[in-house]
């Protein structure tokens, strides 16, 4: 099942690209997370390690995942492709960094959704999570483990309890949840997931302005009101650092994991502030 985001992005974009004047467009979507990471339109890239990936030095870290990327469109995106970004809290630094390191990137247009850009471990969740995940996610990985043994029936019954309060939950989030925990995959993928985590709290510290401003008319920022990864404060200082950015506040209550219960919201409304944009161009 594809998530929900992902489908009606898909078909947003899709509709733009169809014009015969249009150039040929991709879209690349950063998500919170390295399991979480989707690329649109081609085969999921994650197993393929690059010799500049592997000079990083840290293939998992977020160095090594920002040099991921660059080379990912280095094989597969060519210079004249009108080139859409659209990332979610850590994929937004990510963004920010590939656009620092290879400004010559055909970027049309960077959505960065609720962005985990500066000062994450002081944020209300990164006071609580920044000691988790640097000190004790070791205490983790065996009931991770042991989660993973259990029949994915009963995983998906145990996610859909965690989420139980959600009164509209997005079932295509589901499977995708369960694959965290699984380790059918690979048995690193939580413990690679929960170490970049950790990485997060410990670099992500003051806002690239620089960057922002030499690509501001590039960038569309998406602050939430609730929150707790990048609070209002945030949204404040930013805007009123680039007043003439496309910086908006959420005031339709959307959380920060925006996925399991808005990912069609969220996908309509990238698509009615950028793509509608793109076309009268």
């Amino acid at each position: 099942m594809q998530h929900t985001f992902i489908t009606h992005l898909g078909e947003g974009f899709n509709r733009f690209t169809v014009s015969p004047l249009s150039l040929a467009t991709t879209i690349i979507i950063l998500c919170g997370g390295i399991s979480l990471c989707h690329m649109l339109f081609f085969i999921d890239p994650l197993i393929t390690i690059y010799p500049s990936v592997m000079a990083a030095g840290d293939v998992f870290g977020l160095n090594g995942q920002v040099e991921h990327k660059l080379a990912f469109l280095r094989d597969y995106v060519t210079r004249d492709t009108r080139l859409v970004l659209v990332g979610h809290s850590i994929g937004c630094y990510i963004i920010l960094e590939m656009m620092k390191r290879d400004p010559e990137l055909p970027v049309r247009k960077s959505v960065m959704l609720f962005p985990t850009i500066e000062r994450m471990a002081v944020t209300p969740q990164g006071r609580v999570m920044t000691p988790l995940l640097c000190r004790l996610r070791y205490m983790a990985y065996l009931p991770i483990f042991l989660l993973s043994l259990l029949p994915d029936l009963l995983k998906s019954f145990l996610v859909k309890l965690v989420f139980r309060r959600l009164r509209s939950l997005d079932h295509s989030t589901v499977l995708p949840t369960v694959s965290l925990i699984n380790t059918g995959f690979s048995p690193f993928i939580s413990a690679n997931a929960m170490y970049m985590a950790s990485q997060e709290m410990l670099e992500v510290l003051e806002r690239d302005n620089t960057t922002i401003n030499q690509n501001l008319d590039k960038l569309v920022f998406y602050y939430g009101e609730t929150d707790h990864w990048c609070p209002v404060q945030y949204y404040q200082e930013i805007k009123k650092d680039f007043p003439n950015g496309d910086i908006r506040l959420c005031s339709r209550g959307i959380r920060h994991a925006f996925v399991l219960d808005a990912g069609k919201e969220v996908a309509d409304m990238i698509c009615n502030r950028v793509v509608i944009k793109m076309q009268s161009k």
